[in-house]
């Protein structure tokens, strides 16, 4: 017997593969490839049909397919070339096409791609070369390409990581980087692609874990920011699919997984990724749902995020 929220709060999350069907069976919202998952295109396939047929409700079959270091699938085919290499060498739009070709024949709908980061600082440690350009006009020149690209063969596209990585000089997975900019900066370079996406009708946009301290006094992750979410929806008017990243990383670690779970609910957050679908990261789910049921104002917030969950997958035909 379902619980009464227990569904919907299952599709706000995407969590890895190892120990995932009994969350499948209770209606997650999705799971995501990584490298160590793809030995084959044979076994790659497979695994995403059995995925398919053990979940209550259709499900995100997700990956970080940029192009370059950030590729998945380097035991089926070799890699490409970077989101910069190919931009610049302008084959950009036959990359991004091959790419999301292939995501399409083995079985994925979502793509954690494109990153539209500004990559204004050179010693960025996290994004380089995976942006287009350290250029903001660039930048949104390569994501119309990208994002084109994944809509043609049926991918959704997420843009990442809001409101800007690219200033950053620590790497978000070890610790939390401070982007140390005025507002009227980070708007003017870092904003300007994420603010064209939402003019474009962009599906997803993924929050980044940093801290503006032009958003907030209290050093807190964008991610989990009323302030950042807020500014993301009102501002700029997006009621797209907001996802945070790896919830496992270090800049957003300190909370707790349930304490940033329900942050992030709070702040607007639809959904977030778990690399590890362990024991641990279950019971979380479970103890978020016991926390939800006794809370009116969580359960708005989850209800509205299942609405705009299951209305990205009907544009898609992942039925819910």
């Amino acid at each position: 017997m379902i619980k009464s929220m227990e569904k919907y709060i299952y599709q706000m999350f995407i969590l890895g593969l190892d120990n995932v069907d009994d969350a499948l069976s209770k209606g997650l919202g999705g799971v995501i490839f990584f490298s160590k998952d793809i030995k084959s295109e044979k076994q790659l396939k497979n695994d995403i049909e059995k995925i398919k047929q053990k979940s209550l409700i259709s499900p995100f079959i997700s990956i970080d397919q940029e192009g370059g270091r950030v590729e998945r699938t380097e035991a089926i085919r070799p890699k490409r070339l970077s989101a910069r290499e190919a931009y610049e060498k302008r084959i950009l739009k036959q990359q991004s096409e091959e790419i999301a070709s292939e995501l399409n024949e083995w079985g994925f709908n979502l793509n954690f791609a494109p990153c539209v980061d500004v990559n204004t600082n050179p010693n960025n440690p996290i994004i380089g070369e995976r942006a287009f350009s350290n250029t903001t006009e660039d930048v949104i020149r390569g994501e119309e390409i990208y994002v084109s690209a994944m809509r043609k063969y049926g991918i959704i596209p997420c843009v990442k990581h809001f409101p800007g990585h690219g200033d950053a000089d620590k790497d978000s997975h070890l610790t939390l980087p401070v982007i140390n900019l005025s507002f009227d900066e980070l708007e003017r370079n870092h904003i300007k692609p994420f603010e064209y996406a939402v003019k474009n009708n962009i599906e997803m946009i993924m929050a980044a874990h940093l801290y503006c301290i032009c958003f907030d006094t209290e050093e807190i992750p964008a991610s989990l920011s009323k302030n950042v979410i807020g500014y993301l929806r009102n501002k700029l008017g997006y009621n797209g699919v907001v996802i945070s990243d790896d919830m496992v990383m270090k800049g957003v670690q300190k909370y707790g997984s349930l304490e940033a779970c329900i942050m992030g609910i709070n702040a607007g957050l639809d959904m977030f990724i778990f690399r590890d679908s362990d024991t641990k990261t279950l019971n979380m789910i479970d103890e978020l749902c016991r926390v939800v049921e006794k809370n009116s104002n969580l359960k708005e917030k989850v209800m509205n995020s299942y609405k705009r969950i299951s209305h990205l997958k009907s544009l898609y035909g992942i039925i819910v």
